[in-house]
C-alpha cells in the first residue's frame, strides 16, 4: 500500500505519523530528508519514538531531523530553523507529524521567510 503523502513541491511532502517499517517506501518515492515535527510521547505509548524512526531513517542513507513542534504554539524559532533545514537538507524533503498539518503549516511559515 502505497503511503498518502501530500506533495507540495516537486521538492516537498508531508505525512502523518509514520514508523521506522515505512523509511523503506519512502526513499523509494525519492525522498533524501526526513523532518519529524511530532514530539515524542505525544500519542501515548503506541507512537513510535524519534529515535526508532532516525535509526532506521539513517540505515537507509536519508537525511533526518528532529524539530518537534506544538500545533498550536510554533514559534519563531522553530519557523526559522525548518527554513534552514528545507534550504540545507538534500531534497526532496518529507516532514511528519500526527496528521500532516504541522508540517505543513510550518513549511508555510517557513517559506514565508524566504
Amino acid at each position: 500500500m502505497s503511503l498518502p503523502i501530500s506533495c507540495h513541491t516537486s521538492q516537498f511532502g508531508t505525512l502523518g505519523q509514520i514508523d521506522p517499517s515505512h523509511l523503506a517506501e519512502i526513499a523509494q518515492q525519492g525522498y533524501k530528508s526526513v523532518i519529524n515535527n511530532r514530539p515524542d510521547g505525544e500519542g501515548g505509548p503506541d507512537q513510535p519514538s524519534n529515535a526508532a524512526i532516525q535509526a532506521e531513517a539513517e540505515k537507509l542513507g536519508l537525511n533526518y531531523a528532529y524539530l518537534p513542534v506544538v500545533p498550536s504554539a510554533i514559534t519563531p524559532a522553530q519557523v526559522q530553523e525548518m527554513a534552514r533545514l528545507l534550504k540545507t537538507m538534500p531534497g526532496p524533503v518529507l516532514a511528519f507529524c500526527r496528521s500532516g498539518a504541522r508540517s505543513t503549516n510550518l513549511y508555510h511559515l517557513a517559506m514565508q521567510l524566504g
